[in-house]
């Protein structure tokens, strides 16, 4: 076993929790299927938020789907001008048996944008 960092991010509707919740527990759920992993593979996840993001933390909403016991942060992302709102960025921390090549970043909705280079 290897351990790698995933990149994701996901574009969420709006700042309420529900939404927050929603996208957070999509693209992590997303992130595990690409890489064929549980969340018993994880070993932490950084998360960040665009400013405009503040009702509720991404974290809350990872422990929602089986992240209880992975150990999570969240920042906010730096306010540049004309960046994509509404936008939660991902560095999830694995053991995995794949190649670094192998690993697939996730990019969800309108966050697809911020790497067309490697977006699914």
């Amino acid at each position: 076993m290897s351990v790698r960092a995933i990149r994701g991010a996901t574009q969420v509707e709006a700042n309420t929790a529900q939404s927050i919740y929603a996208g957070v527990a999509e693209l992590l759920l997303e992130i595990l299927k690409a890489n064929n992993l549980s969340a018993e593979n994880v070993i932490s996840v950084l998360f960040t938020s665009s400013p405009d993001l503040n009702a509720a933390f991404p974290a809350a909403g990872a422990r929602e789907v089986g992240f209880a016991a992975v150990p999570l942060i969240c920042a906010v992302e730096i306010d540049v001008p004309g960046a994509l709102e509404r936008t939660i960025r991902v560095m999830a921390h694995v053991e995995t048996p794949a190649s670094s090549e192998s690993i697939s970043h996730v990019y969800l909705h309108g966050a697809k944008a911020l790497r067309r280079d490697i977006a699914q």
